[in-house]
């Protein structure tokens, strides 16, 4: 198994609590737990995903591929894997530990929201997602879920999580592996045909309609009639919720939600529209009618995890440990790999489609309050 993992080699241990010391246990999975725990010589706080490595057979590969996709990855907007470490009969993965919460917790909390705010937000995703594109990966299941504030400052950066479904793109081949999330998923995917980066724009597009609305573009109780309307790229700016958001703000996410991926903006054209690099996103305060609409559409799936970035704060607090992490760390938080959400995933686990096929992944449990 390790002899197929590219980057650092994986270091043994005869014993990893004699590196680390082992603090909480901050999420419970399948056949993994994300523990918190702090280096015995750095003193550096880390998130450290346990993994046994007989409840993993058969699953090898997933497990290679997400470890290989990490150790190609170093960017200020990405969860880090920091070190690989085999010990016995399991395997440790040893994260970046971040600290602010989760991206609709923090827009919810806030009294003042802005599309500017979406639009800086949307910046750092399409910086890192740009990134992730340059080097060949595609990540395949971008979603807000997936995007956890670096640390509880104001002005923190914005982090994106989980590659268990990321793809590394050799050349001249092309993807056709269904997978995803489907109320994120591109048109291109459910129609079954080969696709390429293209459908991480999709996504963005996305997340961008839900930061400036609350609600999702798609949705039916029914995955065939969902799947039908991502199909023919069927959603609409609805009154009243869009009618304070400018039109550059609908240019953008039209140009990233275009059927033909063909025609799709890769993720360089969306940085250069105006809407993200110039001064069209707009300062007006949604903050009521955003977070109103998260709270009815996502809260069902949300707050049932078993595991997130709330509850790693909590324990910090506790232990009353750390307060900088922008340098170093802040009242530290999630840092796993991967964040367990809605219905279908296990909490740690350190790769969705291990535990739950990805058909079997649902959008959110309500319809927006039209």
């Amino acid at each position: 198994m390790p002899g197929a993992v590219e980057g650092p080699c994986w270091k043994q241990a005869e014993d990893i609590r004699d590196i680390y010391d082992f603090r909480d246990v901050l999420g419970t999975g399948a056949f993994s737990e994300v523990i918190l725990a702090e280096d015995k010589r750095t003193q550096k706080l880390v998130a450290i995903k346990c993994i046994a490595k007989k409840a993993l057979e058969g699953k090898e590969g997933s497990m290679e591929n997400e470890i290989a996709v990490l150790h190609k990855i170093k960017h200020p907007n990405i969860v880090a894997l920091d070190d690989i470490y085999e010990s016995g009969g399991h395997l440790y993965l040893i994260m970046q530990l971040v600290s602010g919460g989760e991206l609709f917790d923090r827009i919810v909390e806030k009294g003042f929201y802005t599309e500017r705010d979406a639009s800086r937000l949307i910046f750092q995703v399409l910086d890192a997602v740009k990134y992730l594109h340059d080097m060949g990966i595609v990540h395949r299941d971008l979603k807000p879920e997936n995007l956890l504030y670096y640390s509880l400052d104001e002005d923190s950066k914005i982090m994106i999580s989980d590659f268990g479904l990321s793809k590394m793109e050799d050349p001249g081949s092309v993807l056709s592996t269904a997978c995803g999330t489907p109320g994120y998923v591109a048109p291109e995917v459910l129609a079954q045909k080969p696709y390429s980066k293209a459908v991480d724009c999709w996504s963005i597009g996305v997340i961008a309609y839900i930061l400036l609305c609350g609600y999702p573009p798609f949705y039916d109780e029914n995955d065939a009639k969902l799947f039908e309307q991502i199909l023919k790229a069927e959603y609409e700016f609805d009154s009243p919720y869009w009618d304070d958001i400018s039109d550059s703000a609908k240019d953008f996410i039209r140009h990233l939600m275009e059927k033909d991926p063909e025609e799709r903006f890769t993720c360089e054209q969306a940085l250069q529209h105006p809407w993200i690099a110039g001064d069209t996103a707009l300062d007006k305060n949604i903050h009521q009618s955003v977070s109103e609409q998260i709270k009815k559409n996502f809260a069902k799936s949300k707050w049932k995890q078993a595991f997130n970035a709330t509850a790693v704060v909590r324990h910090m607090r506790k232990l009353q440990l750390g307060t900088s992490q922008e340098g170093q760390g802040r009242a530290a938080s999630h840092g796993e790999l991967l964040t367990p959400t809605t219905a279908g995933p296990v909490a740690g686990c350190c790769c969705r489609d291990c535990c739950v096929d990805p058909s079997q992944k649902v959008p959110p449990t309500l319809p927006p309050q039209l």
